[in-house]
Formats: C-alpha cells, sequence, structure tokens
C-alpha cells in the first residue's frame, strides 16, 4: 500500500531537527521551525487512509521518499500500537520512541538534519512542491 500527499516549500525551511522532520497543513512558520520541511500540506494524520493507520498501528515498516526540486531522499522508519493519527493540522516522523498525536512514524532512519542538503535548499522556495509519498514494505 502507498499513498502521497504534497506541501509547499517555504522560506524558513532551515531542515536543522535533530530528531525529526514535519510536514503541515500552516501556511506559515517561523524561523525556529526548524522541524518543518513542507507547509500547506493537503495531507494531516487525521487524513490518512484508515487502512493506512491500521497498518501504521499494526507496526508496519514504512519508506517515505520525498521529492522536490529536481531532487529526493529516503527515509524508513515504523509503526506502533499506541499511535493515535488523529492530528488535524500536520504529521511529524520521529527517530525516537516518542509518541503524539501527530506522530506518524518513530524510529526513523533519518531526522531534519540528516536529509539531503539539495532538497532542502529546493524546500527554501515557496514556489516549490514537495511530494511525499509513504509506501508500506512490511507489516509485523
Amino acid at each position: 500500500m502507498e499513498i502521497t500527499l504534497k506541501a509547499q516549500g517555504h522560506e524558513n525551511v532551515t531542515g536543522r531537527h535533530r530528531s525529526t522532520f514535519e510536514v503541515t497543513k500552516d501556511p506559515e512558520i517561523g524561523p525556529t521551525a526548524d522541524c518543518i520541511i513542507g507547509v500547506r500540506a493537503d495531507t494531516a494524520c487525521a487524513d490518512l487512509p484508515e487502512d493506512f493507520k491500521l497498518m501504521l498501528r499494526r507496526g508496519a515498516r514504512v519508506e517515505v521518499i520525498l521529492r522536490a526540486g529536481g531532487t529526493e531522499d529516503r527515509v524508513v522508519g515504523v509503526g506502533h500500537p499506541k499511535m493515535t493519527l488523529q492530528d488535524g493540522r500536520s504529521m511529524v516522523f520521529r527517530t525516537s520512541d516518542y509518541i503524539d498525536d501527530r506522530t506518524v512514524l518513530i524510529r526513523c532512519n533519518k531526522a531534519a538534519r540528516d536529509l539531503s542538503r539539495d532538497l532542502v535548499r529546493a524546500l527554501k522556495d515557496p514556489e516549490t512542491v514537495l511530494t511525499v509519498k509513504m509506501r508500506v514494505l512490511d507489516v509485523r
């Protein structure tokens, strides 16, 4: 199973956070929002298809393909039974085991600071479209 969502770049994207990256429906972010890599997203946790949420809650291992400005990066993380996936504004991808309503994946192999610098530079342009494809690799 795979789903794709879209977001936009923003001039304040820095991609410096040590343990997360985030995509939000919010149209604006401040200069300290170092985990947010995309704004004006068309999807948040609450909008994910129910069958995809079920797979995440069953501990699915998921590959995330981030594409923008002619470049891409790939991240792998897992779901967890305690995920609520209820937040209506954003999706957070975490390297840690921390779970809240915004968490879509934990134990990711990359945070914002680990993403391709070419990708992050592209996302500093508000006209850049970020495509986020999430593909289930396997379910425990």
